[in-house]
């Protein structure tokens, strides 16, 4: 019987359902074009906004769907499980981008740029990671200097998702470079008109091709202090500890779908696939080591789906989301390998979806927090 979480009720079951025929019809089909491309449409943006899958845990006065993070659950591990991964930055967009506007934003900031992420018509960004800094962002070298009634913005960010199609970017930045992390602010740039901002080269990656990844370039770029996220200096590296959990919670609910994409596949062809006069879902070794992967779809999502409610309560902590985080994703390549395998030199051709999973796996133990970071968190919590 498959697993249905506590969590679950009649409304999001309607919306997974209703998901599940929009991503097969508006998603699904454009994947190859988008992988050529580099990018998905930027027109899609404006058709997810419309369905309502845009920012759906914000409130209705701010255009979401006045949903919460179950919603965001339903909506990112429907879409991972239609294509097995796919270059929609909506994770970024609406539960990491979305919820800071909405937990650290003035009333001001949540009127003024919510609503355009809501339908579309802005496309967000977070830019932490810079070319000499990964997961250490209390030494990032991007300044936002106040000079007069203005931030001068300088510096560089890389590996930027959305970062081609962002009209609105979170950047992290020291306005006071003396004060380490209690000098770090969150500067929401407007890229539309704003001098001395550039974008980079749309980076080639392993896999995620039709995910739009970039470098950001700012110098001197005046922004009104109206754009300091929460109007108040400073406050940067506390709305980035905070914020974590929940990114990384979503990046273990993509790994879990993914898992539970390989498995769907692997049985469909295995059942399909002759090998020694019998399919090769007969042969013991295929049959164990399917067995396995069941079992691990079937722990990652019993945790995770502790996680979410944990997470509903405000009671996921970042050991624990750190623990989701390294363990499915590193599940999750391990099953994609194993399930590869099971496909034989078919599962090598990009033309088996398992092979896209393959390339598209192997970065989920290093952006959100690189797995070591994960497990140096968790080794904090040991001796308390």
């Amino acid at each position: 019987m498959p697993h249905t979480p506590a969590w679950m009720d009649e409304e999001l079951t309607l919306l997974q359902d209703s998901l599940r025929d929009f991503y097969a019809n508006e998603m699904v089909p454009h994947e190859e074009h988008w992988q050529k491309q580099g990018h998905i449409d930027r027109d899609f943006w404006n058709k997810a906004g419309e369905f309502g899958i845009l920012c759906a845990s914000v409130p209705e006065e701010y255009g979401g769907m006045g949903g919460d993070f179950r919603h965001e659950a339903v909506i990112v591990t429907e879409q991972f499980r239609a294509a097995g991964f796919s270059g929609f930055g909506n994770s970024v967009h609406s539960q990491i981008c979305a919820g800071y506007v909405l937990d650290y934003g003035t009333e001001d900031q949540k009127k003024r740029w919510l609503p355009k992420m809501a339908s579309g018509e802005m496309v967000c960004a977070i830019a932490m990671t810079e070319p000499g800094t990964g997961s250490d962002l209390q030494n990032i070298k991007t300044t936002a200097k106040l000079d007069g009634n203005e931030y001068v913005v300088n510096g560089s960010k890389t590996f930027i998702t959305n970062g081609q199609q962002a009209d609105l970017i979170i950047l992290v930045a020291k306005t006071d470079p003396s004060a380490g992390a209690k000098g770090v602010s969150l500067i929401m740039i407007e890229t539309e008109n704003a001098d001395g901002f550039s974008r980079g080269r749309n980076l080639e990656k392993i896999g995620m091709k039709s995910q739009d990844t970039s470098e950001l370039f700012f110098d001197n770029v005046r922004v009104p202090p109206e754009n300091l996220l929460g109007g108040v200096e400073g406050q940067g590296f506390y709305q980035l500890m905070k914020a974590l959990p929940q990114e990384r919670l979503v990046v273990a609910l993509g790994g879990a779908a993914v898992i539970e994409k390989a498995l769907e596949e692997t049985v469909a062809y295995t059942s399909e696939r002759k090998a020694f006069g019998k399919a090769l879902i007969e042969l013991q070794n295929t049959r164990f080591k399917l067995a396995e992967v069941k079992t691990i779809a079937h722990v990652a999502r019993v945790f995770l789906d502790d996680c979410i409610e944990k997470h509903l309560r405000g009671e996921l902590d970042a050991a624990t989301a750190s623990m989701a985080k390294w363990w499915v994703t590193q599940m999750q390549c391990d099953v994609v390998d194993e399930c590869l395998q099971l496909h034989g030199g078919y599962g090598y051709m990009l033309e088996y979806p398992i092979a896209q999973m393959y390339a598209d796996a192997r970065v989920q133990k290093i952006y959100g927090g690189s797995n070591e970071i994960m497990k140096e968190l968790i080794a904090r919590t040991l001796t308390e």
